[in-house]
């Protein structure tokens, strides 16, 4: 007589699933484990870029003021010293 194989699932087969099926879960988790990492470092990425770009505009903003205080400061003292100057320009009472 013949001898036939066994039907069904047989302990080696079974021992290799679960490995192969370890394997696939362990890879899925490191998987899942990078793309959450990464989402939220984006996140934080781009929480940051939005507070650089609103701090370079607020500096461009400044710059803008600092330069309108300068320009109104030389104008105002040249209006000044004009007006120190006729003003001592006057003869003197004589006493």
């Amino acid at each position: 007589m013949t001898r036939r194989p066994p039907r069904g699932i047989t302990p080696g087969t079974l021992a290799i699933a679960l490995i192969a099926m370890t394997i696939v879960v362990m890879l899925a988790a490191v998987k899942i484990y990078l793309s959450n990492r990464i989402y939220y470092e984006s996140r934080a990425l781009n929480k940051l870029d939005a507070e650089v770009a609103a701090l370079r505009e607020e500096n461009s903003i400044l710059k803008t003021n600092v330069e309108r205080l300068k320009y109104k400061s030389e104008i105002t003292d040249t209006i000044f010293s004009l007006d120190d100057d006729s003003q001592g320009n006057e003869p003197e009472a004589t006493q």
